[in-house]
């Protein structure tokens, strides 16, 4: 609905630009996790969503008025994966090593992608208004936190079932202000 929004209005105003991003490099991240560990579920689900993830990017530099912040907020995530991928690819030899810390530098991702959104918690407390939250994007993120807890915990993995929890939390969060301060009519949602 987001995207819908920026190429309905040709702007990115009351859109958030951060969630996107993490969230992008969160599905880059998990893809290297699934090829990793040959989990066609996690090798699926995160080459969709990390092109969906860079659809919304490309259209939001192309909407916003001030390009260079969103440039070079995508330029040091994508620095920190290519370091990241760098690092796991050549300083770590043994497979089982590497899935570990792959894990943890996934599940940091995730945590720091379903945190983002709060980022605005004190505007949104201060003002009284949701305006720049996403209601689609919090009902996406309660339900994609919940199956990803759900099947990390039927694979009994650690690295996919804890750092989704979060998702759970903050999006309960999210509801609760939605509840305490209802997006004004002039929002779409």
């Amino acid at each position: 609905s987001d995207l819908h929004q920026m190429l309905a209005t040709k702007s990115v105003e009351n859109i958030q630009f951060l969630p996107f991003l993490t969230t992008d490099v969160n599905n880059l991240s998990w893809l290297g996790y699934g090829f990793l560990k040959q989990d066609w579920t996690l090798i699926t689900v995160n080459t969709t969503g990390a092109a969906l993830q860079t659809l919304y990017i490309l259209a939001y530099l192309y909407y916003s008025p001030s390009k260079r912040p969103v440039l070079l907020q995508t330029l040091l995530l994508l620095a920190v994966l290519i370091a990241g991928y760098g690092y796991f690819t050549f300083l770590i030899a043994d497979t089982r090593t590497r899935l570990t810390r792959l894990g943890l530098f996934c599940s940091v991702f995730t945590i720091s992608m379903y945190i983002s959104p709060l980022a605005d918690l004190a505007k949104i407390v201060r003002s009284k208004s949701t305006r720049c939250l996403s209601f689609p994007l919090t009902v996406t993120t309660f339900l994609a936190s919940t199956s990803w807890t759900l099947y990390g915990l039927q694979l009994h993995d650690p690295y996919i079932m804890v750092p989704n929890m979060p998702g759970i939390v903050t999006s309960v969060i999210r509801f609760w202000l939605f509840w305490q301060y209802p997006p004004g009519q002039d929002k779409p949602y």
